[in-house]
């Protein structure tokens, strides 16, 4: 069975036609999500990114449960999300979790993993190693009371964990975090992957996003904006970087098509047009320069992210 984006019922996720309307009662848009459909593989990590207000939490929560949807369809892992039981492999961590502030963290997550079903005996083995895992060694025993934010994040993580489920979702997983912070849930994501877990993660963070996802979905204003593989949606059609190792300037000859020429110590970094490739790194080698790479031209998440919601296509959409 395939859906509008193109998914089968073996995908990790299926969201087709999402719609939440808030009707007469909302204040702003009442049409929080207009038309979402996402779709993301097994053992992927999939961004799903769009600025305040453009839906990505209430697609969740319709996804999970917890909001009613108006209109559309959900799968998780083959299943009927909200069918009976569709969730029981499925970790999630919402955008600002909340815990009671009198327990341990040991006595949350046991409280969690009871009502996970995680069998006592797994749960009792567990508890440790996500508490290492996340960077709370040491703390089972602390009360939440004295959990600064960053280490109530953790926390979520952990819980998110709990009973080793086949898929994650994560809203704003580094919400809190310093940069040490970040940097381990982007390890973390990146080794749920390499097990064979899927992720779904909804940031803004764009840096997290483009270092560790596969594929995003942008929405704007409740409908998506543009889907894809991240490298061909940040790629730039027929233009090259190159980075080139020298002393004295670029030949005239490179310099005079050349755009985005920046200097980093004796490497020159700049742009070219495709078809100039061949005879720019003859011209280089002839004036005693080393290539350092070639690649093609890629925009950062960040520069992409702000040309396409200043510039949104007409009809809302832009697909790779």
């Amino acid at each position: 069975m395939t859906d509008e984006t193109g998914s089968t019922t073996s995908a990790a996720v299926s969201i087709v036609s999402a719609r939440k309307d808030y009707g007469r009662a909302a204040v702003g848009r009442p049409e929080a999500v207009s038309d979402v459909s996402i779709r993301v593989e097994r053992a992927t990590i999939h961004g799903l990114l769009g600025p305040n207000g453009a839906g990505k939490t209430t697609t969740l929560k319709m996804l999970l449960g917890l909001v009613r949807p108006s209109g559309g369809t959900f799968t998780l892992l083959g299943r009927d999300a909200h069918a009976p039981g569709a969730r029981s492999n499925v970790g999630f961590l919402a955008e600002q979790p909340y815990f009671p502030m009198q327990l341990t963290a040991s006595e949350v997550l046991r409280l969690y993993g009871r009502l996970a079903r995680v069998p006592r005996d797994e749960l009792a083995a567990q508890i440790p190693s996500l508490l290492e895992r996340v960077g709370l060694e040491g703390r089972e025993s602390t009360t939440l009371a004295r959990f600064s934010r960053g280490m109530l994040q953790r926390l979520g993580l952990a819980q998110a964990l709990l009973g080793e489920p086949e898929l994650i979702i994560l809203d704003e997983p580094a919400s809190g975090l310093d940069p040490v912070g970040q940097r381990d849930v982007r390890n973390l994501m990146l080794e749920l992957k390499a097990s064979g877990t899927t992720v779904l993660l909804s940031s803004h963070q764009l840096s997290e996003v483009e270092a560790v996802c596969d594929e995003v979905t942008i929405l704007d204003r409740g409908r998506v904006a543009a889907r894809g593989d991240i490298d061909d949606l940040l790629n730039v059609a027929g233009q090259t970087s190159v980075r080139a190792r020298g002393s004295g300037g670029l030949p005239e000859s490179v310099r005079a098509i050349a755009t985005d020429l920046a200097v980093d110590g004796d490497v020159m970094i700049f742009s070219i047009p495709d078809q100039a490739i061949r005879r720019v790194i003859d011209d280089l080698d002839d004036s005693g320069f080393k290539l350092v790479s070639v690649q093609p031209k890629r925009d950062s998440l960040e520069e992409y992210f702000a040309r396409l919601l200043e510039n949104p296509a007409p009809g809302g959409e832009v697909q790779s």
